[in-house]
């Protein structure tokens, strides 16, 4: 028969574990160093929070790494080449709209194309445009421009085409496009 329960003979349910109270004396077994060993880096305080990846002061390997180039980089610059900030439009898209209207980025934001006006929006020549369209926006793909002008539209630039970059040219020839003079291959 099981004894009733009351305060008398009431007790944990399981065995609990004393707490470990280093560093009070040689008796305790955990006194003198209190655990920790002898000097070095573990046994000194905020030792066992180091960030992750933390390879004791050589150098990580994230960092011994090559970094991949391009606008997917977070380790490319913030400005420059290889980071953009476009959003693309394709002509299929533009299939919402009605013949003859004027296709700004801020119509495209009102048919839910594009998430933001104060990025440039760059037009595609991905799919065929049957309607002839007034479109203004930042830049546009070579295809894009034929196919809107065949479909008898008008494509408008926000902002001027960047100059493709070539490879090195002769300071020479750079001379004489400068001073106004015709180069070897207009000559």
């Amino acid at each position: 028969m099981t004894e009733t329960l009351n305060l008398s003979n009431i007790g944990p349910a399981q065995a609990r574990e004393p707490r470990k109270r280093v560093g009070r004396g040689p008796g305790s077994g955990k006194g003198r160093y209190a655990g920790r060993g002898i000097k070095g880096q573990k046994a000194r305080t905020g030792s066992h929070t180091m960030r992750a990846g933390f390879e004791g002061g050589q150098m990580p390997l994230a960092m011994r790494l090559p970094k991949q180039r391009g606008k997917t980089s977070k380790d490319a610059m913030p400005v420059g080449p290889f980071r953009t900030e476009l959003q693309p439009v394709n002509l299929r898209d533009l299939d919402r709209f009605d013949p003859g209207e004027e296709v700004t980025p801020e119509t495209l934001k009102a048919k839910g194309l594009i998430r933001s006006v104060r990025k440039d929006v760059k037009l595609l020549g991905d799919g065929e445009l049957a309607k002839a369209l007034r479109i203004t926006v930042h830049a546009a793909s070579a295809s894009a421009r034929a196919k809107v002008e065949r479909a008898g539209g008008t494509l408008t630039l926000l902002r001027e085409p960047r100059r493709e970059r070539g490879g090195r040219r002769p300071r020479a020839a750079a001379a004489r496009e400068a001073a106004g003079q015709p180069t070897e291959s207009e000559a």
